[in-house]
This record gives C-alpha cells, sequence and structure tokens, in this order.
C-alpha cells in the first residue's frame, strides 16, 4: 500500500457484506431489483408528470425533483455496491471515495431541504387555498428547489472537507460504501473535534427542515380541525399524509445513523439502516406518492392510453 506521510492516498477497500460470503449471490440479487425498481419508479414519475400537463402544480414539480434526487442518490452508491458484491478485489479509489461521499451528502441533505419545502407547498395549499397559485409561482418553486440543491452542496463541501481532511492510516472500510463514521474509525487521529463538527452541521439541517416541517403541520392540523365538513378534513388528511409518512420515515433514519453518540456504535446495525435509507426508501417514495394518488393513477392511466392509441 502506497502511503504519504503515513496517510492512506491511493484506494480503500470496501468490506461491504463480505463477512458473510454465503449470501454475497443472494444479496446481489435483492440489491439489483431494489435498484432496478428504484429507478424504474422514479424515473418514471419524473417522465409521468413531465408529460401530463394535469400533474403541472408546485406539489408534483417538487414530487419530480424528489423522485430525480432518490434516482441520482441511489444510483451513487448502488451501482458500486453491486459490482463489489460478485467482485474479489472490492476496491474504490482515494478520490472515488471522496467523489462518492460528496455526491452523497449533498443529494441527502438536498432530499433534506426539499422535504421541507414540499411541507411550505401544503401549508400554503390548505390555509392559503385562495392565494396558492400567486404564492406558490413557478418562480418561487424554482427558487425553493435551488436553495435545496445549495443548502445541500454548501453542508456537503463541510462534511466533505471535514472528513477528508483526517489522515487515514487503514484502507479497510467496514462499510458497502463511503460514509462518515466508518471513515472516522481508520483516522490516525483523535476525531473529537471533527464528530462535534459533524453533530453540529448535521443537528442544523435536521433542526431548520424539521422545524419547517413542524410549523407547517400545525398550521395545516389547526386549519383541518377548523373546516367545517368532514369530507374537507378527509381531503385535507389525505393530502398530506404520504408526505408526513416520507418525512418520517427518512428523518429518522437519518437521526439513527447520524445523530445518536457515536460510543457503542455498531457498524453491523448501520450497514442494514444504510441499506435502509440508501437502497429502500428510494424505492419506496414513488410507491407511496403514486399508491394513495388519484391523480398520479389517472394521469398514468391517460399515458397508457395514449400510448395505445397512438
Amino acid at each position: 500500500m502506497n502511503l504519504e506521510n503515513g496517510t492512506v492516498k491511493t484506494e480503500f477497500i470496501l468490506l461491504g457484506f463480505s463477512d458473510h460470503p454465503e449470501l454475497q449471490t443472494f444479496l446481489f440479487l435483492v440489491f439489483l431489483t431494489i435498484y432496478s425498481v428504484t429507478l424504474t419508479g422514479n424515473l418514471g414519475m419524473v417522465l409521468l408528470i413531465t408529460h401530463s400537463s394535469q400533474l403541472h402544480t408546485p406539489m408534483y414539480f417538487f414530487l419530480c425533483i424528489l423522485s430525480f434526487i432518490d434516482a441520482c442518490y441511489s444510483s451513487v452508491i448502488a451501482p458500486k455496491l453491486l459490482v463489489n458484491l460478485i467482485a474479489e478485489k472490492k476496491s474504490i479509489s482515494y478520490n472515488g471515495c471522496a467523489a462518492q461521499f460528496y455526491f452523497f451528502c449533498t443529494l441527502v441533505d438536498s432530499e433534506s431541504f426539499l422535504l421541507a419545502a414540499m411541507a411550505y407547498d401544503r401549508y400554503v395549499a390548505i390555509c392559503n387555498p385562495l392565494r396558492y397559485t400567486v404564492i406558490m409561482s413557478r418562480r418561487v418553486c424554482c427558487h425553493l428547489a435551488l436553495g435545496a440543491f445549495l443548502g445541500g452542496t454548501m453542508s456537503s463541501i463541510i462534511h466533505t472537507t471535514n472528513t477528508f481532511l483526517l489522515p487515514f492510516c487503514s484502507k479497510e472500510i467496514n462499510h458497502f460504501f463511503c460514509d462518515i463514521s466508518p471513515l472516522f474509525a481508520l483516522s490516525c487521529n483523535d476525531t473529537f473535534v471533527h464528530d462535534i463538527i459533524l453533530v453540529v452541521f448535521a443537528s442544523l439541517v435536521e433542526a431548520l427542515c424539521l422545524l419547517t416541517v413542524l410549523l407547517s403541520y400545525v398550521c395545516i392540523l389547526a386549519t383541518i380541525l377548523r373546516m367545517g365538513s368532514a369530507e374537507g378534513r378527509r381531503k385535507g388528511f389525505s393530502t398530506c399524509a404520504s408526505h408526513l409518512l416520507v418525512v418520517t420515515i427518512y428523518h429518522g433514519t437519518l437521526i439513527f445513523i447520524y445523530l445518536r453518540p457515536s460510543t457503542g456504535h455498531s457498524l453491523d446495525i448501520d450497514k442494514a439502516t444504510s441499506v435502509f435509507y440508501t437502497l429502500v426508501i428510494p424505492m419506496l417514495n414513488p410507491l407511496i406518492y403514486s399508491l394513495r394518488n388519484k391523480d398520479v393513477k389517472n394521469a398514468f392511466k391517460k399515458m397508457i392510453s395514449r400510448k395505445l392509441i397512438s
């Protein structure tokens, strides 16, 4: 192994699930299936929303961006994982590891900000329905989406710099992708300050996003409960149910992984949890939003009908 001043500078070995060699083929087939469904579902959602005029509203604009992010950030992880499950040498270059880490952090934090923007969109739709089209104009929606990506990029630059300034004295990463905790475990130096930086900035992102979601839904709940008709309340709750479910699953998993105390971490548990939020959640999101959504189902039926007629 080539070292510069005792620090790994060439490549890392992603141990992944190598401690269970008998499961490699099975895991490859499972993850390949999940990744295929993820790409089909999310890119299909992007295509459907783009080509269906009845879905050209702010809510579906944000859902289109969410589907695009899910397809991308799953693609940052899954291809390398699949290759390493069948390859003898499970390596990733130093620069490749840094790039994977950077893009993953960017997309994960961008999704957090986007989910907050979607909560604000639901707040305006339910609490200010008469001014909805004015407040949530195309320009505002584009600015919110751009802000989500800029926020994710800034956060990712901080985390990537904080992590890859560390000197690494081992090249074996006990994970299936380049994540923060496994990389910290390879450091030659004490990572206390780096842990503090991680927790502070991750907490700021989580606090900002969750506070936006919480305040939006408090106002939404108050408005729904004041509605006179049971049908109006049912529609109000139905409108928000899918988004609230996605937010709960997504942020709950991130908090479990990144904001719990570093002592007593089980990397095996972290790996299983990471599979859930890097591969399973991106697969579930389009299903959650489409199965309970009449607009999406009707748009899909119309698109299929047009294809069959043509």
